[in-house]
């Protein structure tokens, strides 16, 4: 009886569903990002931010947390995929542990995740 009730359900959302497919990436470190990105970078680490970036037949997305009170964050990329009309990228900034030594100055945690060039919008989850 349960699946009588589950199956339509199921067969309705199918088609609301987009297909993903993963993309490879790499994170890149600050001193390997092009110039102009990292000038960027700096006018906007102090808040939120969220940009793209496209050089060299690759496509830069950052995702920056803000000023932080303490160092010892790192973020996650928790998905980098696309669908037929945008690309979606899923971050998360995990907090200091308390094994980690934390750094008393405030810290402005960010990403940048280069990945071939893609023509479609950029979704930051």
């Amino acid at each position: 009886m349960v699946l009588f009730f589950v199956l339509p359900v199921l067969s309705g959302c199918k088609g609301q569903t987009q297909q993903m497919t993963e993309l490879e990436f790499t994170v890149v470190e600050e001193e390997r990002l092009p110039e102009e990105l990292l000038k960027m970078i700096e006018n906007k680490k102090k808040e939120i931010f969220k940009l793209t970036y496209a050089d060299g037949g690759y496509l830069y997305l950052c995702v920056g947390y803000g000023m932080q009170q303490t160092g010892g964050y790192s973020i996650v990329v928790n998905r980098l995929a696309a669908a037929q009309n945008a690309v979606y990228l899923d971050t998360d900034l995990m907090g200091p542990t308390e094994a980690d030594p934390q750094n008393a100055n405030p810290s402005y945690p960010y990403i940048v995740v280069k990945t071939p060039f893609v023509d479609k919008t950029v979704v930051f989850e």
